[in-house]
Parts: C-alpha cells; sequence; structure tokens
C-alpha cells in the first residue's frame, strides 16, 4: 500500500501536477509536497531526474507550484519537480503560528534540538533523507539523479544541505539565499529557539560558515535581486566572501531592479532549469 495521499492533481503541460499528504516519521507528524511529473514520465519504465524545490518564509508547497512557472521548462526538459512545504503545521506548539521567522512556514531546513521544536522540527533530516527516499520508492524517479535548488530561507536550504551532502545531488542553485542565518535577523530567531543561545551551534547550519569549512565541488549558481529590500538579512556579501576565501566556485548574478518576490523568480526560472537539466543529463 502507497503511503502518498493524493490531496490534488491537474494536468499540466501534458504532464501531472499532484500535491501529496503522507505521515513522517522526521517530522513526527502529516506533511504535505508537491510534484510536477513530466510528459517523460509516464512513458513504461522511464525514471526521470529530479529538482528539489525549498520555498521560503511563509511558504507552503503552493506557492512556488503557482507563482514560478516552473512546469513548462521542467516539461520540455524531462524533469520532474519535487516541492515540500516549508515546516510541520498544527504540531500544537505554544507560539508556532506567533511569529513569521519561527515556527509554522519557518522550518529553516535544519533539525531542532530545544525543547518544544525538537519534537517536530526535523526539516534537515525530512528533506535530505526521508522525503528522498519516499520519492524514490513511489514516484518515477530516477535515485541516482537530483538537484536542489530554492528561494530565500529555501535558499539558505538549498545551498546548505547540497554543500553538506556534495555526492547526493548533481547541481545546487538559489534565488536570494539567507547567505549566514547565523548573522541575519531572519535567522538568528529560528537558531535561537530551535538550537539554543550557543551561537557555534549555528555555524552548521550557515551557509557562508560552511564554505569556509569545506567548500563544495560544485558550482553554486545565484541569482540576486538589486533592488531586494531585504538585502541585510540575506548577506549576499557575506556569500561572495567566502567563496572567495575558500575557493568556491560561484556564479553570483545580481538582477538590476528586480525584488525579492515570485515575478523576480519566474523570470529567471527557465535558466535555472536549463542549469539543473545540464547537470542531470
Amino acid at each position: 500500500m502507497s503511503e502518498l495521499e493524493v490531496v490534488g492533481e491537474s494536468r499540466c503541460f501534458e504532464g501531472r501536477h499532484i500535491t501529496y499528504k503522507h505521515r513522517s516519521s522526521a517530522c513526527a507528524c502529516a506533511m504535505r509536497f508537491a510534484v510536477f511529473l513530466p510528459p517523460a514520465a509516464a512513458a513504461e519504465h522511464s525514471r526521470v531526474p529530479a529538482l528539489y524545490w525549498l520555498s521560503g518564509l511563509t511558504c507552503t508547497e503552493e506557492n512556488f507550484s503557482v507563482k514560478a512557472g516552473a512546469q513548462r521548462y521542467a516539461a520540455e526538459l524531462g524533469i520532474a519537480l519535487i516541492i515540500p512545504d516549508t515546516s510541520p503545521r498544527g504540531v500544537n506548539i505554544a507560539g508556532e503560528d506567533a511569529q513569521i521567522d519561527i515556527g509554522t512556514g519557518a522550518g529553516f531546513y535544519v533539525n531542532a534540538t530545544e525543547a518544544p521544536w525538537a519534537a517536530h522540527y526535523r526539516m534537515y533530516d525530512y528533506i535530505r533523507d526521508e522525503l528522498v527516499a519516499l520519492v524514490n520508492a513511489e514516484l518515477p524517479i530516477d535515485p541516482a539523479r537530483k538537484s536542489i535548488s530554492g528561494h530565500s530561507m529555501g535558499g539558505h536550504g538549498a545551498l546548505l544541505i547540497g554543500i553538506r551532502n556534495p555526492d547526493s545531488y548533481r547541481s545546487i542553485s538559489a534565488f536570494a539565499p539567507i547567505a549566514a542565518a547565523s548573522r541575519s535577523s531572519w535567522g538568528q530567531p529560528a537558531l535561537t529557539a530551535y538550537l539554543g543561545p550557543d551561537q557555534t551551534r549555528w555555524l552548521g547550519y550557515d551557509v557562508a560558515a560552511q564554505i569556509r569549512n569545506n567548500p563544495s565541488r560544485h558550482e553554486l549558481l545565484v541569482d540576486q535581486g538589486g533592488a531586494d529590500p531585504f538585502l541585510d538579512r540575506l548577506r549576499p556579501a557575506d556569500l561572495k566572501e567566502a567563496c572567495r576565501d575558500s575557493g568556491q566556485r560561484l556564479n553570483y548574478r545580481e538582477r538590476p531592479g528586480y525584488d525579492h518576490g515570485y515575478y523576480f523568480v519566474s523570470t529567471f526560472i527557465g535558466e535555472h532549469l536549463k542549469f539543473h537539466a545540464a547537470a542531470l543529463r
């Protein structure tokens, strides 16, 4: 019996866009994720490569699915899109819905160690291990070919998980990532809540710090809007400095006039999917 429950399904660019629900052991609750299966996945015995997309603060699996326009490119390139939610939901933690940077919609892709969050907020393990195993077992996905990308908090997650697990991903990219969560006014409240006040523990989930300690062999593709109002929280200078100092290869593209939202993401998502498709062939 399948572990996946279909929540909704739509035909899309001759492929299928499906939202699933399942019971997560990592997060000890029900979790949702969306999948776009390109037309190539419909062929008998056909397994397609996958791009895992991690979304930002306040998002669900729906934001990227509806706003990015990625399915058109994924259909043409024969790539599946795997789009998880950004946190556990409805797990009855006091204050879980009180602010945008801690709790619901703000999992930050870490494994929480502090009560009460540690019982459910284990998004790092969920994304890296559990979701991948479930997708590989239940869907027509090639286990040997996956890449990772994301936006904002999800850009932090994509760079973090990709850099820390280079053998697991063919390529890594991000849009407007939180590049140094331990130094960001978005990241610090979450890391304090999830990991405790010892800031040395935060560095394991800080992209710039991880690059300095162990740069990846993969070139990183990063797009950043030049008119993004959150540059002080994203800290792109920290990313560029860490890559320069460590020798990490970085293709950093500042896009003049673009802000932080999905108009920006949708403009350049095709270029990112072609970047990943080249690595996934």
